[in-house]
């Protein structure tokens, strides 16, 4: 039997196989967060598909950060009975699922919050949302920590199997590890201690919501991408090991930023005319100019993050790791867990195309992904319809009065 389809666990939990499917943005929620018919449907079909370990889109764990208009709320007790038929349909496929917990911070617009954006510091106008956050205090800083516990609590009454936190892509977490956005001179800045006690005081906070051996997972970036210095694979290293120290059940090996040069998560094609239809028409030119800067520098290349991956394993030593980016054919993925490069294969694009991939895996159906990274996908959302493979191109937007 191939090593891709024996188990393995992560803390307590056993997983069938080694495929994960990646947080991904469903943009399914209702617009005040609420569970729906289409996300139950999305994440049944995903384990119905023999997809070991599913890690849901990004859950807004407060209000003040949500990311987007249809993100999945888990900051208030209402969306508990969504989040547990959610669990439910997952477990009556024989599947296992993380919900993962994020703060946007800054990387979200006044619009989808009511209020300013905030960040560990007051700086960057940043060339996506425009938007120059507000210095978080130290009551503000209190207040998420507090909230992501909340958050893990709600998840375990529900029904999920464990938390997966993104401390990556750009998002608050990322935010107070990079010097780029992080600028403080008081306990959370300044250094790469005081950086790290943000996602420090986070794990913890979770910790003391979790029963005895339910996992945590952390998606780390090892390279932000950002235009001055940010997170660093050597930063990432000692990020690393210090989430081994503070008793985390896993690790994301991940790279990239939404914020600045966001193909460097994705890679593959730059979905252009798709990502300026969403913006609003006096960001159009520039929208273009920016996207057209990026077409042919982010081509497909196979693994993106692997070398990190390695890097990351000689600190870690037996941690799982969960490598994600670029994974597309069999043989190279039973090579990477074989050689111990990695414990978990974890894909987004090729599961939005074929939820039923890792079934034909296993039947010997195909070898490869068919997704082409064409990136419509991701240009769908932006354009806050749900994600889907829309290689084709997206639907036309409707006229006046349709």
């Amino acid at each position: 039997m191939s090593i891709l389809f024996t188990p393995k666990h992560v803390g307590s939990l056993e997983i069938r196989n080694r495929f994960v499917h990646s947080g991904t943005y469903e943009c399914m929620a209702t617009e005040t967060g609420e569970v729906t018919d289409s996300l139950v449907r999305r994440y049944k079909t995903l384990a119905r598909g023999e997809v070991g370990l599913i890690v849901t889109g990004y859950m807004c764990v407060h209000p003040h950060g949500r990311a987007a208009a249809h993100q999945t709320g888990i900051h208030d007790d209402r969306f508990l009975p969504g989040l547990a038929r959610l669990a439910e349909a997952i477990h009556d496929q024989n599947g296992r699922v993380l919900y993962q917990l994020v703060h946007a911070g800054r990387q979200t617009m006044p619009a989808t919050i009511g209020r300013k954006p905030m960040g560990p510091s007051a700086i960057h106008r940043d060339p996506m949302y425009l938007v120059k956050p507000r210095a978080m205090s130290t009551g503000d800083i209190r207040t998420v920590i507090n909230a992501f516990g909340a958050a893990a609590e709600r998840a375990v009454k529900a029904g999920a199997d464990g938390i997966h936190v993104s401390a990556a892509a750009g998002y608050l977490i990322n935010q107070f590890l990079s010097p780029f956005h992080n600028h403080r001179t008081d306990e959370w800045g300044g250094n790469e201690a005081n950086r790290f006690r943000f996602l420090k005081e986070i794990v913890a906070a979770i910790k003391t919501h979790l029963p005895t051996g339910m996992p945590l997972v952390i998606k780390i970036s090892t390279n932000d991408h950002t235009p001055g210095p940010g997170v660093t694979l050597e930063a990432a290293l000692q990020h690393a090991a210090w989430l081994k120290e503070a008793g985390v059940d896993g690790l994301e090996i991940a790279s990239g930023n939404l914020l600045y040069r966001h193909m460097t998560m994705w890679h593959g094609s730059v979905p252009t005319r798709e990502l300026v239809r969403s913006q609003p028409w006096w960001k159009k030119a520039g929208a273009w100019a920016i996207m057209k800067t990026m077409e042919g520098k982010y081509d497909y290349k196979g693994p993106w993050n692997l070398d990190a991956a390695r890097s990351v394993r000689t600190v870690t030593g037996a941690l799982p790791l969960f490598l994600v980016g670029g994974l597309r054919t069999l043989a190279e993925m039973e090579t990477l867990v074989s050689d111990g490069e990695t414990d978990f294969i974890q894909m987004c694009r090729p599961f939005v195309r074929e939820p039923f991939l890792v079934k034909r895996f296993r039947e010997k159906k195909t070898d490869r992904a068919a997704c082409v990274n064409c990136n419509r996908c991701l240009g769908a959302i932006a354009n806050n319809m749900p994600i889907a493979c829309y290689e084709k191109g997206l639907p036309a937007v409707p006229s006046a009065g349709t």
